[in-house]
Formats: structure tokens, C-alpha cells, sequence
């Protein structure tokens, strides 16, 4: 599997953009200089669409397993009990999903991030339609920790939660002996519209402590 600074040193292809979306059939894992371009000028463009207010108040505190905390709104619920995996917990609030998938390891981030990319709000990748990818695999930090971050658009057969269309944000973190993947999930027409719904997911990924 490719880094995306491996893939940015690919031939260019010719993808189809559907709504500001890439499928992944065309550009599946290649990150080029204008992708990350692209990515890189995506929040500023989406800020200039939408007022992005201060993050909100994270008021209610989890710790899972001693390994890891994090923080979401006061009124948002949260449960371990998350496809029968030990290792995971989600929160859920104002229509909004953010799961945490631990590993007590250090493992490949690229691999990790893989088997990470296949998680979906209900069941795994079979469930839904092919994902269309906003960007994928780019690199970057999480504190001292190193990171992977891919976010992409999926179809359901069925509204849940009252929508179809999710956007998806896969954020897999690794370092000081941990491994986590972090997945939002967003209704498509909440995330184009609600400055207010990017403003907690945002907060929400951002504040994890890993324990020591």
C-alpha cells in the first residue's frame, strides 16, 4: 500500500469530480501535488462559505479502558458496545457520529488506516455504495504522533438517522505506543450547511489524551 508521498510521485489520471467529490475508482489512494493542493484550500474555501463559530463546550469526559480520554457536549451519548469490538466506543449527538477504534500497539498507520477506511456508520463496506473521495491519505501530525486522514462521501440503501448520504472522515492516529482511528460521521446536507455541526466534530477529534 502507498504513502501519499509515494503516490504523489505517480503519472497523473484523468477522475471524474462528482459535487466536489473524487470517486475512488478513478484516484483511489493517489495523492498528487494538486490534490493536496486541493486539499489544503478546501477548509479555507469552506470558511469563506459558512461562518465557522469558536468549539463548542465540551462539558462530558470519557476515559476508555485507562488507555485514552476524550471529551463531547454534555448532552451526547455515549456507548462501548460498537460492532462487538472491545476496543471501541462511539458518541452520538445533534445527529452526528464520532467512533474511536483503539489498538493497545503501535501499528502501521497505512495499514491501520486501510482497515479503518472500511468502517461505515452501519455494517462495513459492503453495506453502502462506493465510497467518492474528497481527499485520502494524507499525512500529517496529531500532537507528537504521527497521522493519516482520508474523508469521502457514502450512499446508503436506507436513511439513518434520517439521511442516505454521510460524509465520512477517517483520521487514524499512531505513536507512543497507542493506535487510534477516529471516524466521523456527518449527514452530506448537514456538513455542506451547519458551520455549527464542522465546529463540534472538529473539537470532538481534536481533544483525545492518550494515557502515558
Amino acid at each position: 500500500m502507498k504513502t501519499a508521498r509515494e503516490a504523489a510521485t505517480d503519472p497523473p489520471r484523468h477522475a471524474l469530480v462528482i459535487d466536489g467529490f473524487v470517486p475512488a475508482t478513478a484516484v483511489r489512494r493517489v495523492v498528487s501535488a494538486l490534490a493536496l493542493l486541493f486539499v489544503g484550500a478546501g477548509p479555507v474555501a469552506a470558511r469563506k462559505k459558512l461562518e465557522i463559530p469558536d468549539p463548542p463546550s465540551l462539558d462530558q469526559s470519557y476515559t476508555h479502558r485507562g488507555r485514552f480520554t476524550f471529551k463531547v457536549p454534555a448532552s451526547w451519548k455515549i456507548s462501548d458496545k460498537v460492532n462487538r469490538d472491545p476496543d471501541a466506543v462511539q458518541a452520538v449527538g445533534e445527529g452526528l457520529v464520532v467512533r474511536f477504534i483503539y489498538r493497545d500497539r503501535e501499528a502501521g498507520y497505512d495499514a491501520l488506516h486501510g482497515i479503518c477506511l472500511a468502517e461505515r456508520l452501519i455494517g462495513r463496506e459492503g453495506d453502502a455504495a462506493p465510497a467518492i473521495y474528497e481527499y485520502d491519505y494524507v499525512e500529517g501530525s496529531y500532537g507528537d504522533r504521527r497521522s493519516l486522514d482520508s474523508a469521502f462521501l457514502v450512499e446508503y440503501g436506507r436513511e439513518i438517522l434520517g439521511h442516505r448520504r454521510w460524509r465520512q472522515r477517517n483520521l487514524t492516529v499512531v505513536g507512543g505506543g497507542h493506535s487510534l482511528c477516529l471516524v466521523a460521521f456527518v449527514p452530506a446536507s448537514v456538513w455542506k450547511k451547519s458551520g455549527e455541526a464542522r465546529a463540534v466534530v472538529e473539537a470532538v477529534l481534536q481533544n483525545v489524551k492518550f494515557q502515558e
